[in-house]
């Protein structure tokens, strides 16, 4: 099922220009995601890197990352160098690259009607809205200042700070098969978009 499902893509800008400057293999990873964004109609990029999350959304194909849309914060910035993994995605599907010591890899999840799944919204962290500029939203969380920047503009939260409501969701489809036995499992995961939650409910 899985092959069927996935796809890979090539990588090879990736790793065959690592004679380059930082500064230019930035770019490279850049016209990469934009281009994957482009050719599949995505909304979304959440990487993980060395040195946080990195929320982005694309606009007439171009990406605009959480810390480009507050610059005057401490967000880490999407580079090669520190990045770890990368989801790129949308209504319609998701590309994966990830980082091994063999070099990038990525490939590409588009739904498909032959294959069940089952939708899961994940709560994120964010208790408290700081400020809103360029389409994102600057969140924190708790006493402990957690903080990260979300491409989403209008969330609702509670005046309960014991309550501690986080109303940000993020959807997942998780595809399932089953065994010879008839047991069904998940054998795949991918983001989807990004949601507030209905306040009220947890």
């Amino acid at each position: 099922m899985i092959e069927k499902l996935c796809h890979k893509i090539s990588t090879d800008n990736l790793d065959e220009n690592t004679d380059k400057t930082d500064e230019i293999m930035n770019k490279i990873l850049i016209d990469w995601i934009q281009e994957q964004a482009k050719e599949n109609k995505f909304d979304y990029l959440l990487a993980h890197a060395e040195d946080g999350v990195i929320w982005g959304k694309f606009e007439n194909g171009k990406l605009m990352t959480s810390n480009q849309a507050f610059p005057n914060e401490a967000l880490p910035e999407l580079r090669l160098e520190t990045l770890q993994q990368c989801r790129i995605f949308g209504e319609k599907g998701e590309v994966l690259l990830w980082q091994t010591d063999r070099g990038w890899y990525a490939r590409l999840i588009q739904d498909n009607s032959n294959f069940e799944y089952i939708p899961e919204e994940q709560i994120l962290w964010g208790t408290k809205k700081d400020k809103e500029l360029n389409g994102f939203t600057f969140l924190t969380d708790g006493s402990e200042g957690l903080k990260h920047a979300v491409p989403l503009t209008g969330i609702t939260f509670k005046n309960d700070s014991e309550n501690l409501y986080r109303p940000l969701r993020l959807l997942i489809h998780h595809y399932i098969d089953y065994d010879d036995s008839g047991i069904a499992k998940i054998v795949l995961s991918r983001l989807v978009s990004l949601k507030q939650n209905t306040l009220g409910n947890k």
